[in-house]
């Protein structure tokens, strides 16, 4: 057995409507100026209120920060640095999806090391310390709260990650109460999401896929296939909802530690350039990039099928990595999302620009089971058109 590390959140709260009481699981913690990262739209909906206010009524001063935008830029982070040194802050919480708990994680680095952000990009550059940091997640696909990245945009169209355990934060907040009003689009977008993490997870070529990833992995599989087509559905149905923030969060968890891979290196330039939600780019390229590593994945692919879709189980062996694949664009179909990359509007004299873009994220095209080319990137992408 090859030796591995594997680091995840100190403290996991998992329940229904725990949000509510965020000052009496996290207040000690965060102390008594805190800042909050949220995104415009959740402020309206007022989502984070009930939070808020039993902050207040625990005795914490809150300072709101909604400004986060999807991809969010490095404009934002500083941004929220500056609300947060204003305020004086003693500790954050992110509340939202992936983005807003993205740049928490960051402004709790800058805010408590004062390092330079240029020099905590790559992997592990982080330094620290960082402010005390809570996650409260609002939706089911990103699994921010359990992985030590944060993902910013650069120049309007480039990705780039800070990666370092530093940004794993003290407490993670689930509360399924908080996705109940999530719309079927981005219920569907980011359930998809985290599939793609727990599939990457346990086929990544990374020296540290490790025995824990690849179990949490399959976990993540079965209750994501189980639930998201209810979920989608019907938004208010409590066990799916769980079951999808669960799933999530476990998928979060090993590719944490086992990293993800060309999907999501594929991915990135579809978001970055077209402004593509995550989850869905990664739909986009899913199928084409699996059907790319199936010469060299197939037994991986084989070994989850039936965790994600239990009818699989049926089929030999040597015939469930092609299923698999086919059962994924059947149910992105099923999900109602748009299935190529023409669909969303993205013209084929793109798709050279896309691949040579998707060669700068050698971070994750590292851990794909098969070498990805620019040739290959511009061939996979021409196949999701």
């Amino acid at each position: 057995m090859n030796p591995f590390v594997f680091n995840t959140t100190k403290s996991i709260l998992f329940r229904f409507g725990a949000a509510r009481e965020l000052g009496r699981h996290a207040g000690e913690l965060l102390g008594a100026k805190v800042l909050l990262v949220t995104d415009p739209g959740l402020r309206r909906l007022g989502l984070a209120e009930p939070a808020i206010a039993g902050l207040r009524d625990a005795g914490h001063e809150v300072t709101v920060f909604d400004a986060v935008e999807a991809d969010p830029s490095v404009a934002t982070v500083m941004a929220a640095v500056d609300a947060g040194l204003g305020a004086g802050a003693t500790g954050v919480i992110g509340f939202g999806g992936g983005s807003s708990l993205d740049v928490a994680k960051v402004t709790a680095l800058l805010l408590g090391s004062g390092q330079p952000l240029d020099e905590a990009w790559g992997v592990n550059n982080a330094k620290g310390p960082r402010l005390p940091l809570a996650l409260v997640p609002t939706t089911s696909g990103t699994g921010s709260e359990v992985t030590p990245v944060a993902i910013l945009t650069i120049g309007g169209d480039e990705k780039r990650g800070v990666s370092s355990p530093i940004l794993l934060p003290d407490i993670a907040v689930l509360d399924a109460e908080l996705t109940l009003g999530l719309p079927p689009h981005i219920t569907a977008a980011t359930g998809v999401d985290a599939m793609v993490h727990a599939i990457e997870a346990y086929a990544s070529a990374n020296p540290n896929n490790n025995p824990l990833s690849r179990s949490l992995a399959r976990e993540a599989l079965r209750l994501l296939g189980q639930h998201i087509a209810t979920a989608v559905s019907d938004g208010s149905d409590v066990a799916a909802r769980e079951g999808m923030l669960l799933g999530s969060m476990l998928a979060g968890q090993a590719f944490a530690n086992s990293p993800v891979a060309a999907v999501h290196a594929l991915a990135y330039p579809v978001g970055g350039i077209f402004h593509i939600p995550h989850g869905l780019s990664n739909a986009l390229v899913l199928t084409s990039v699996l059907r790319f590593n199936r010469p060299v994945a197939a037994a991986a692919y084989a070994e989850i099928a039936a965790d994600a879709f239990p009818h699989l189980a049926d089929l030999p062996e040597e015939d469930r990595a092609e299923a698999f694949v086919a059962a994924l664009q059947d149910l992105i179909g099923r999900l109602q999302m748009p299935p190529r990359l023409r669909d969303v509007n993205i013209p084929a004299d793109a798709l050279p620009r896309m691949a040579a873009d998707a060669m700068k994220q050698q971070r994750l095209l590292v851990n794909n089971p098969r070498p990805v080319t620019e040739a290959d990137a511009l061939a996979i992408y021409k196949e999701a058109w």
